[in-house]
């Protein structure tokens, strides 16, 4: 069987899903998101009903467990912590530099969970367009340029989102800025963290829906990158609410900023927890 018997889906330049037809008859179907989190491809045999799946091998589904693990947890974390600097401005004591650190130290744990993300794409197992049906992996890498894989893609303005938000939480320990000081050191580059999560999860909903919108209720991959796109637009509605008016030095909405905030960092440790179950 040859070229002509592959279909391949996607959005633009990427693809997501491949089927084939190998020279053994069966059909083989690789979807980019359940290949590199669980590790396996759809393969229907020739002649019997159902789907079954070929998987990658143990070394390489370890690996996966092993950085799903640390990825989810650092955003249940990161999210948790998130939650409590907000709840702390909202009902605690308000002190800005206690609200600082409890930020700072939930953005470290987002570091670490988008870095780890990205070390699962570049990680990921592999397929061979057009052969059996199986998954290889390569040797370790810490690092790969690859803009044309839309998971890749997604992983690494998520990583760089994350970044952003590191510079603008370090921003806020600063002391004595006027307003357009806070506007351009600390709103801007929220406002700009908060645009890469929303196109990150953009990119992830075009990885598991190919291309086209989709409602997939009994799919676990489908419900982490709602939730998670969730959570980005309610940490955009809290970063709009946070301008600094230059005429008077308040926020727009102090009480929308702290609860846009609290829900959007709820919804990621949420998507955290679901991750635990999306596993090989």
């Amino acid at each position: 069987m040859g070229q002509f018997d592959q279909r391949a889906e996607g959005a633009g330049p990427f693809t997501t899903r491949l089927t084939w037809r190998p020279p053994g008859g069966d059909t083989v179907v690789w979807e980019s998101r359940p290949a590199r989190r669980r590790g396996f491809i759809a393969v229907s045999p020739s002649g019997v009903a159902g789907v079954g799946h070929a998987g990658a091998d143990d070394t390489v589904l370890a690996r996966l467990r092993r950085l799903n693990i640390v990825a989810a947890s650092a955003f249940v974390i990161g999210g948790a912590l998130f939650a409590a600097g907000a709840a702390v401005a909202q009902f605690g004591s308000g002190d800005a530099t206690t609200c600082a650190s409890i930020y700072f130290a939930g953005g470290l744990f987002f570091n670490t969970g988008g870095y780890v993300s990205l070390l699962q794409v570049v990680n990921a197992p592999r397929h061979v367009p057009g052969g059996e049906g199986a998954l290889f992996a390569r040797r370790w890498r810490w690092w790969s340029y690859e803009p044309m894989r839309v998971d890749w893609l997604g992983a690494f303005v998520l990583f760089v989102g994350t970044l952003v938000f590191a510079v603008d939480l370090l921003d806020s320990f600063l002391q004595g800025l006027t307003a357009h000081q806070v506007n351009r050191l600390i709103w801007a580059p929220d406002v700009i963290g908060c645009v890469l999560f929303l196109i990150s999860g953009h990119l992830a909903f075009v990885e598991i829906c190919h291309g086209r919108p989709c409602i997939r209720q009994r799919d676990l991959g489908w419900w982490i990158v709602a939730v998670n796109q969730l959570g980005s637009v309610l940490f955009m509605i809290s970063a709009l609410a946070a301008y600094t008016r230059p005429a008077t030095g308040s926020l727009i909405n102090a009480d929308i900023a702290n609860w846009g905030t609290l829900t959007g960092a709820l919804c990621f440790s949420a998507g955290g927890i679901l991750q635990y179950c999306e596993r090989p």
